[in-house]
């Protein structure tokens, strides 16, 4: 290992990006280190943006583990005997000319004073990871996919033709992936991490009070848009915290619909699901808003079910509780209403599905009320919208914990009409179709943000959700131009 040190800089202690401390990053390293053993630990971060001349945003793994925030780098992180040896940073150096246009990279000593971190040319990385494959240690390599949701697909990456690369010109070298061991460490949040998830959480939340207290004002779903990511900018924001969805009418029921360009008509319902990413943690949050002020009676219904759903799983989301128990609750919530409404022949009354499922191993999949709220409620936050959380391995709630709570039930004829032709099916469509014509496009989602400290849950995105509360603020007197 004597040799490998002799291929690296020295290292530094940290990188010293504010809010994140410099010790607070050395900890996440110390930390990695004592999960690997012995080995190097590589990784990729994000490359200069290729099209459109867009903002850079760093990798979220990256970030984490360096607190680097420029383009086109790498780290070689050196641990022996579960202990960081040194941390070294590749960096891209822009030439002079091109540095007019972007701006330089900090050099050697400014990288040293302002994120401890050692730092040579990117184009050394080559040799220095030949070193260390030549050692016989094992490789874990950080993969550099843009999110963690499209892992598979993003294979084509930097960092991966590295990787193969590096395998192919050392035969028998170990290389492992890092990701798990990564991930376990941003599931539980630290303090200076929880603030930051709180902020970006509450300019979330004023960009939906904004929104609601001019609703009116708007007549498409761009406008929506419009109003609620210019408040995030105004808050403070770096950026939305993922592609706005602002779905009205039929399109209620389209979980990820962002093209935002249909007009609202009249009795329309439209749900509003964005939110913010402040210094790179983003929140999560979802309201549904009668464009008129006022729900109408078919609505309300709906709406009351998903709030009653909320509050039944935010009971269950407290330390030591079951992430399954928390769902469960909302299911049954839900499915009961749903029954008294006639949507779903009764609470337990099952389907066949028009895809693939084991109604043995998931009977809840196989419900009626299940076509009727799709989708699961919870997912942690952090440095992705869909973040690790210490509930997802343990199976309970931990102190530690930033997450959503987003229950949703979307009325949409187009449902029935999808699902196959058997016995069952034609008795469940005949008897819930006349109903289902009646709470058409009545899709509702509510969505709030949540951290667990020593202290209790806390409601971090605090924007009016109660029906009483949401129709007072969007039926308030608008000022006059």
């Amino acid at each position: 290992m004597r040799s490998i040190l002799l291929c690296l800089a020295t290292a530094g202690t940290l990188s010293a990006q504010e809010p994140i401390s410099k010790a607070e990053y050395a900890a996440r390293r110390d930390s990695l280190a004592a999960r690997v053993g012995t080995g190097a630990v590589v990784g990729f971060g994000a490359t200069t943006p290729i099209t459109d001349y867009g903002p850079f945003y760093q990798l979220p793994a990256f970030s984490y583990l360096t607190g680097y925030q420029l383009a086109d780098a790498a780290f070689v992180l050196i641990v022996q005997g579960g202990k960081p040896v040194s941390t070294t940073l590749f960096v891209n150096r822009t030439a002079a000319r091109r540095s007019i246009y972007y701006g330089a990279e900090p050099d050697s000593a400014t990288l040293v004073s302002t994120l401890g971190l050692a730092s040579r040319p990117i184009g050394d990385i080559t040799k220095v990871a030949d070193s260390i494959a030549g050692m016989g240690y094992p490789i874990y390599h950080v993969r550099d996919f843009r999110a963690a949701d499209f892992a598979a697909q993003d294979s084509l990456t930097k960092g991966a033709q590295f990787i193969k690369a590096l395998a192919a010109r050392n035969e028998g070298l170990q290389v492992r992936d890092a990701h798990p061991l990564v991930n376990a460490l941003r599931a539980r949040k630290t303090d200076a991490e929880l603030a930051l998830i709180r902020k970006a959480a509450e300019i979330s939340a004023e960009g939906h009070k904004e929104l609601m207290r001019r609703a009116t004002e708007g007549t498409a779903e761009y406008e929506y848009q419009a109003i609620i990511e210019s408040a995030f900018l105004r808050g403070g924001a770096e950026r939305p915290a993922y592609g706005a969805i602002v779905g009205s009418g039929p399109l209620t029921s389209q979980l990820h619909y962002m093209k935002n360009r249909r007009r609202f008509e009249p009795g329309d319902v439209v749900v509003v699901d964005a939110a913010a990413e402040y210094h790179g943690y983003a929140a999560d949050v979802t309201r549904t808003i009668p464009v008129s002020g006022t729900f109408t009676e078919e609505q309300r219904a709906i709406y009351r079910l998903v709030r009653d759903a909320q509050a039944a799983a935010e009971r269950n989301a407290k330390a030591g509780m079951s992430l399954a128990a928390s769902t469960d609750s909302s299911v049954v919530v839900r499915a009961k209403g749903l029954a008294q409404l006639g949507l779903v022949e009764s609470e337990t009354a099952t389907y066949d599905p028009p895809w693939e499922v084991d109604c043995a191993r998931a009977p809840r999949a196989c419900q009626q009320a299940y076509i009727w709220m799709i989708h699961g409620i919870t997912h942690g936050l952090g440095l992705e919208v869909h973040d690790p959380m210490q509930a997802y391995t343990s199976g309970t709630f931990q102190v530690g914990d930033a997450f959503v709570i987003e229950p949703g039930i979307y009325i949409n004829p187009q449902f029935l009409d999808m699902l196959p032709d058997t016995p069952k099916n034609r008795a469940f469509i005949a008897k819930v179709r006349p109903v289902v014509q009646r709470y058409a496009n009545a899709g509702v989602r509510i969505e709030d943000a949540y951290v667990l400290t020593d202290k209790g849950l806390e409601w971090i995105s605090r924007v009016p959700r109660d029906l009483e509360e949401v129709e007072a603020l969007t039926r308030r007197p608008k000022p006059v131009p």
